[in-house]
């Protein structure tokens, strides 16, 4: 019923999610569900049932990640004994345009009615979140994304479905024009979706503060984890260009072997060491003058030579550590890496090499909407007015539903 996904890691999240978490049985759903769906519920065990047919949709363009949302209904299905099925109009990981159901659900009108609330939560953010990916995955091809939502997710159920999502872009974008995409995620729960034992991060700013300069925090790092990536914050100090250097000097072989990660999470309010707007449009002059040379918008400008983590401070500190012969020393940027931000780094062709971003999350949660309509009752085509283009899509779909 389900196109089967390719990892039995995923298969394994998810089974053991469902079983410890979930609402699993009619009360726990009751409880949890829309009212008028449960007053619903109610008439129809009063008045009797019907056989309906659900159309599901999003009234955006999406990615089609429905895979939570249909492990959960046959687990559902299999532990209620409800009488339904289901019928996929878009695979996983294929582009739905706007409006067009995704999937039909079809069955016991009294069994399925109450089971409309968590379908929709599982579905919406699920799809809107893997096309936001696909998105930046396909203006950076050539770059490593890692997934860095973790702490700005609503609780870990939210995480799981945007980092599935992550995961969803990244296969549609790898299928497309073979790109990296996302090769992993920040924390160890979720990182088996791309087959990884454990999640990938540098550290955080909290412990070079800890260890009084970037460079001891990088000792501290290699003592205790000295068979991993040294992937080491350079901000901290506003020194993002000397401190680079005194890490790479202070480990030559790892530098060599480009087992060294930099990570530069400049803050907003200020450029990075050595740079101002000149000094940065000059640069891009050199680099990419192509992007400064047409309109921009404030925000585009500051993407590209402003403060904070800017395409012009991308090729500064390449060029820096390329200058010293640390060619093989790797670049990772953060902060703020959306869709849009990720257009203006791929135009200025800043040579980064790993971006970490939460910024695949829906900007907009209403976007994340996801509406199920009843299309047929007892084989009677019927919907409310101004949706009947429902019926019509439906008929590919359901001659053999």
């Amino acid at each position: 019923m389900v196109q089967k996904i390719k990892n039995e890691n995923v298969d394994k999240i998810l089974s053991s999610t469902i079983a410890a978490t979930e609402p699993s049985n009619h009360e726990e759903i009751i409880k949890h569900t829309d009212m008028y769906f449960v007053r619903t519920h109610q008439i129809l065990q009063s008045y009797g049932d019907a056989e309906v047919i659900y159309a599901v949709f999003l009234r955006r363009p999406v990615i089609s990640a429905p895979y939570l949302a249909l492990k959960w209904l046959d687990h559902i299905f299999a532990k209620e004994k409800i009488n339904a099925s289901y019928k996929l109009a878009f695979p996983e990981g294929e582009w739905v345009g706007a409006g067009l159901p995704i999937l039909y659900l079809k069955g016991s009108f009294k069994q399925l009615v109450i089971l409309e609330t968590f379908l929709l939560q599982k579905l919406g953010a699920c799809c809107v979140a893997a096309y936001n990916a696909f998105q930046m995955i396909q203006l950076l091809p050539y770059v490593d994304f890692l997934a860095m939502d973790a702490r700005h997710c609503a609780g870990y159920e939210m995480q799981e479905m945007v980092e599935y999502a992550a995961w969803v872009g990244s296969q549609a974008a790898h299928k497309k024009n073979n790109a990296k995409g996302f090769v992993g995620t920040a924390s160890n729960s979720t990182a088996s979706f791309f087959g990884l034992n454990q999640g990938l991060g540098t550290m955080p700013h909290a412990l070079i503060g800890y260890a009084g300069s970037t460079l001891r925090a990088a000792e501290m790092f290699h003592e205790q984890f000295p068979n991993q990536e040294l992937g080491v914050l350079v901000d901290y100090f506003g020194q993002e260009i000397t401190d680079s250097l005194a890490v790479c000097r202070a480990f030559p072989n790892l530098a060599a072997q480009g087992k060294i990660s930099l990570r530069i999470d400049t803050h907003g309010g200020r450029y990075v060491e050595g740079l101002n707007r000149q000094s940065s449009y000059e640069l891009l002059m050199c680099y990419a003058p192509e992007t400064i040379q047409r309109y921009c918008s404030e925000k585009e400008l500051t993407y590209l030579a402003g403060t904070g983590v800017s395409a012009a401070a991308i090729w500064y500190l390449r060029t820096k550590l390329d200058g010293a012969g640390f060619d093989k020393v790797k670049i990772i940027a953060s902060s703020g890496f959306d869709i849009e931000k990720c257009r203006i780094i791929a135009e200025a062709k800043a040579p980064v090499d790993i971006i970490g971003t939460g910024s695949f999350l829906p900007t907009w949660w209403n976007e994340t909407y996801a509406t199920a309509d009843i299309i047929s009752y007892n084989g009677k085509p019927l919907v409310k007015k101004g949706r009947e283009f429902l019926i019509n899509l439906a008929k590919q779909y359901i001659s053999d539903f």
